[in-house]
């Protein structure tokens, strides 16, 4: 069995050699002598420490080493002490920069929400009037209109609606960035809502070449929400999936008893799109973002969408789940309330 190492206060000690040279108690040659010495004995089979390779040389006697080595054990310990409070001081500056930095992003935050919500109020004015004028010029109440000047009316009508839609959705967002999205639950019947969702998406998905299935359970009762604003997320996910797909895939949206929950309805959108990878699923959600953020990209967008409809879910009580494969498609679902008997 090879020897046990001794247990002295030295082991405690770094660099004991050069500690001692430098407080003149051993001389460079000594140290050398020592170590040497210590080197001979380990060879022997008589492991020693340098302390007592330094005593059994006559250098220095117990009493001397002891006090140099307890000497050196408290300035490493004050050392320690000095090191842990400057490092607390650290930890504590970093933690109101941090704060500091942190109260300055909410500020920020709040200053673009303010800016969205200003902006967009101010925007909606002029295009209401805009478009009042247009439908006015398009009924010819304003005078009789040519074949290209009614199909030009047409097509800024269309325009007026999609900027009309897109202040809406940022009124929106900076009502939910606020924390001040308001919620009227009531009892909606969800086959009547994905009746009228249905009529506007599956016109999309035709001029697209998509094929658009809607199933829902005979077993779906009425649910708890916001009407408005479950038919706009509803409405959106719709939408996003037809734009994603190419001609001649599919989009389907399931409504069905949620089979891990009584009181709950599962609502999925599916389809057979370009897909997510996986590791950026949550960028989807993401406000004013965009996953291919290239000038050229082939699909347009706010990046406002997704980020509302997470909104709108979570004010519902709800959670949005998203599965995808790149090129295989996605699938986003949540659960709604029943509404109980007695509120129907």
């Amino acid at each position: 069995m090879s020897a046990q190492p001794l247990i002295s206060p030295e082991v405690l000690v770094p660099r004991l050699g050069e500690q001692l040279v430098e407080t003149g108690l051993l001389t460079s040659d000594q140290l050398k002598q020592a170590l040497e010495h210590q080197k001979q004995s380990t060879l022997g089979g008589k492991p020693i420490l340098l302390g007592h390779a330094i005593v059994e040389l006559g250098f220095l006697d117990r009493a001397t080493l002891d006090r140099a080595v307890t000497e050196q054990i408290l300035r490493l310990r004050a050392a320690l002490e000095d090191a842990n409070r400057n490092l607390e001081r650290r930890v504590q500056q970093r933690t109101a920069e941090l704060e500091e930095a942190l109260r300055k992003l909410s500020e920020l935050s709040q200053l673009k929400a303010n800016f969205v919500a200003n902006i967009s109020h101010e925007l909606r004015t002029p295009l209401t009037h805009i478009r009042g004028y247009l439908e006015l010029m398009q009924s010819e109440i304003l005078g009789p209109l040519t074949p290209d000047q009614s199909k030009a009316l047409g097509v800024a009508l269309q325009s007026t609606s999609r900027l009309q839609n897109l202040i809406e959705d940022l009124i929106l967002f900076s009502l939910a960035s606020r924390g001040e999205m308001t919620l009227t639950l009531t009892p909606v019947d969800l086959r009547q809502v994905v009746e009228k969702i249905a009529v506007h998406a599956r016109s999309k998905a035709d001029s697209k070449q998509v094929t658009l299935h809607v199933e829902v359970s005979p077993k779906v009762s009425w649910v708890k929400a916001d009407q408005q604003k479950i038919s706009w997320a509803l409405t959106h996910l719709l939408d996003n999936a037809i734009k994603f797909t190419k001609p001649g895939g599919q989009v389907q949206l399931t409504i069905s008893p949620d089979e891990s929950r009584d009181n709950m309805v599962s609502l999925m959108v599916s389809d057979t799109g370009i897909g997510i990878p996986k590791e950026r699923i949550d960028e989807i959600f993401e406000p004013f973002h965009q996953l291919d953020g290239s000038p050229t990209r082939r699909y347009g967008g706010t990046g406002l969408g997704l980020a509302l409809v997470r909104e709108i879910i979570e004010a519902h009580g709800s959670h949005i789940d998203v599965k995808s494969e790149v090129e295989q498609g996605t699938v986003i679902s949540f659960s709604l309330f029943v509404a109980k008997g007695d509120e129907t």
